[in-house]
């Protein structure tokens, strides 16, 4: 990007800036009593009259579609924005028109190295969905093994978007720079932290073929569950800037009028999407991490009536063990009000600093979370949960996991439409089987199976050693004792070794009655744990 491109582009967002007052959010948001009194002459001849919220949205919609991709990644770091902006950045829409079939065909011809003729048996040049990252056209492919056509859908990534983003994060850490040494809420938003995960999502949305790869797997984990539908991938068809997958044809969740003429059951419809997302999260632990309505269809053919469908696999969130370990501990200290609990797993995980006032942690939780026990269990949202405990974790300079972000982002998404579907679904309830049998996996038998399973090749390496090394012990005691005193005869030096090997075989012996008490010990505790444990997590969930 030469110098003149780039100080045209920042006049240009200069621009932007001042027309929607996004100087006078930034100044507003100074502790500074001198420059808020500044900020007032700076309004002088501008209206301003609207929320900041929409000014910031207007201002990066007018900015371009990668400011506003930008912008909808902001929006899902609940945990840093305050409410108002995170609600109106929530309604960033990706509105780009298609840009010229015949940059398609070039894109599609390039990447395979052959004419479209030979690719497709059709294509129609005149897309069908366009956004800010690629568009998607219609097409047919030969069956490998009958030769009859496959209806797909053929997603090409727009031409020359790794340069236009590049520019675009440039001047995003720039601005990122300049806010965070402006602002004390600069400093506490981490601009430069938004703009890396910001960089991260868009570069790996710029690979088709881990897009395609996503799919792939989240297809084979909803395999065996019959409300969902995840297009097949056809990998022959697909490169870095092309993706083909399977044409599904529904009607989108957010035409709810449709919906209801077309006879779909909504609370049920509703009762599914939440089925659908908790098992990619507790079951798989890979889950869509962007299910809002634009990606969401409703299939209404009479063979599939009532299915969800998933579209744009671009983002997706994964959790280990030690993640999934930790949310099942917060939310089982969470629901039996146990706020020193919470505090201290935040330390002991090593997200908090370990000089952390536990006290005045367990405080601030109590006075965020409190409030929820006046409700309903039924009208409690999981993900409001989340996000109100990131928030005053980060108070206390705990870092997020940007996955654990991306789960209760998504699960916000989740609760959202579920409640715009049926409003009197209760999401506790359509929950609770999947959190029993999370904490039952997390903290009960399953858990120890697995773990000694995993244990187990280790565990066979080594037993089969022991007599060899208890010889070899043996052997080089006896070899000592023989250059300590070398001049004791040999049948008194026969008769000290026996009495030695006898001395190490009772010593052998208590350290195997030892080991094997240890083990039942260890055995009947850990089904007395289990036991209290279920015990524990009925009393919890029932």
């Amino acid at each position: 990007m030469s110098l003149w491109d780039r100080g045209v582009r920042a006049f240009l967002i200069l621009r932007v800036f001042w027309r929607y007052g996004l100087d006078d959010i930034a100044l507003g948001s100074l502790n500074s009593p001198s420059w808020q009194r500044r900020s007032r002459y700076l309004r002088l001849g501008r209206d301003l009259s609207a929320p900041r919220g929409q000014r910031l949205r207007l201002a990066l919609e007018a900015l371009g579609p990668i400011f506003v991709k930008f912008g909808q990644v902001l929006s899902t770091r609940r945990d840093l924005l305050p409410p108002d902006l995170a609600d109106e950045l929530a309604l960033l829409q990706d509105r780009v028109p298609g840009f010229d079939s015949d940059l398609a065909v070039r894109i599609i011809e390039r990447s395979f190295g052959r004419p479209l003729a030979e690719i497709f048996l059709t294509f129609e040049l005149v897309p069908v969905a366009s956004a800010s990252i690629a568009q998607v056209h219609f097409a047919e492919i030969a069956d490998k093994n009958t030769g009859l056509p496959i209806a797909v859908a053929v997603k090409v990534l727009r031409p020359g978007m790794a340069k236009v983003i590049d520019k675009d994060l440039a001047l995003m850490r720039q601005m990122a720079r300049l806010l965070e040494r402006v602002s004390e809420d600069g400093k506490r938003l981490k601009p430069l932290e938004v703009v890396a995960e910001f960089d991260k999502y868009l570069h790996n949305e710029l690979d088709l073929m881990r897009e395609a790869a996503n799919a792939t797997q989240l297809r084979r984990n909803m395999a065996n569950v019959a409300a969902v539908q995840i297009p097949d991938i056809y990998w022959d068809y697909c490169r870095t800037e092309v993706m083909t997958m399977q044409r599904m044809v529904g009607v989108p969740i957010s035409q709810v009028d449709v919906l209801k003429q077309s006879g779909v059951n909504l609370p049920q419809l509703a009762r599914d999407g939440v089925i659908v997302f908790f098992t990619q999260v507790f079951r798989d632990g890979f889950f869509h991490a962007d299910m809002h309505p634009g990606n969401l269809l409703v299939d209404t053919s009479p063979a599939q009536f009532g299915r969800f469908i998933l579209l744009d696999f671009g983002i997706v969130g994964s959790l280990t063990r030690y993640d999934k370990e930790y949310l099942a501990q917060n939310f089982a200290a969470f629901f039996n009000r146990d706020y020193r609990r919470v505090a201290q797993l935040h330390v002991e995980s090593g997200w908090a600093p370990a000089d952390t006032d536990i006290n005045d942690f367990e405080g601030a939780i109590r006075s965020v979370c409190e409030p929820y026990f006046d409700k309903p269990l039924r009208e409690i949202s999981l993900g409001m949960v989340l996000m109100r405990l990131f928030q005053t974790s980060r108070r206390f300079q705990v870092e997020i996991q940007p996955q654990l972000v991306l789960l209760q982002k998504t699960l916000l998404n989740v609760e959202g439409l579920a409640r715009q579907l049926d409003p009197e679904m209760d999401l506790w309830a359509t929950a609770k089987p999947f959190l029993t049998d999370w904490m039952n996996e997390q903290m009960g038998s399953k858990r120890l199976w697995q773990d000694l399973k995993i244990e187990a090749p280790h565990f066979a390496r080594i037993f089969p050693t022991l007599p060899r090394l208890v010889h070899d012990y043996l052997q080089q005691h006896t070899t000592q004792a023989a250059a300590v005193h070398p001049r004791i005869d040999s049948g008194s030096a026969q008769r000290d070794l026996l009495q030695q090997l006898l001395l190490e075989q009772r010593k052998t012996q208590a350290t195997l009655h030892t080991l094997i008490y240890t083990l039942a010990g260890f055995v009947l505790g850990a089904v007395a744990v289990i036991a209290l444990m279920r015990f524990g997590v009925m009393r919890l969930f029932f």
